[in-house]
């Protein structure tokens, strides 16, 4: 997934994470800090919201079952695998039940795939993402170093 693909598809889901929250075009527009005029093309599929504003709405909409379905899950790691090529930082998720399978793993890490972004992360023992980038070589990469590092 690119940032294009990420701008494009959050513009796509925004009149229905709209009606999902029962939001006029006017009170959507003033959660957005976008016009209503601007609001509206973009539902219209006549505009994007860009970067900022896919950011911005995958960030305040995050528990969005939209949101959701469309990215497998909490947009926030994919928002962060995005701006920074290669995140990492260790939190604490849920494990991957739902919406990641597991790739590769040693007694200590694992690596998963999503399955609707594609994007990859690298867990620890204790569900905790070590982190997560679209580059799988990098995630190979670092899970042998994590490896050598805990000499597993």
């Amino acid at each position: 997934m690119t940032r294009l693909d990420f701008i494009q598809k959050s513009s796509a889901k925004l009149k229905l994470i709209r009606i999902e929250n029962q939001f006029t075009q006017d009170k959507m527009a003033d959660i957005l800090g976008i016009s209503k005029k601007t609001l509206v093309q973009i539902e219209k599929g006549r505009s994007t919201l860009g970067w900022a504003g896919s950011v911005a709405l995958c960030t305040i909409f995050r528990n969005s079952e939209i949101l959701e379905m469309t990215f497998g899950g909490d947009p926030q790691d994919i928002i962060l695998s995005l701006a920074f090529n290669d995140y990492e930082r260790k939190e604490k998720t849920m494990g991957g039940k739902v919406w990641w399978i597991n790739i590769k793993g040693t007694d200590k890490f694992r690596i998963q795939q999503n399955i609707v972004s594609e994007h990859y992360r690298i867990l620890d023992d204790q569900d905790r993402r070590i982190c997560s980038s679209f580059d799988y070589e990098f995630i190979k990469t670092r899970l042998q170093e994590l490896s050598d590092e805990c000499g597993v």
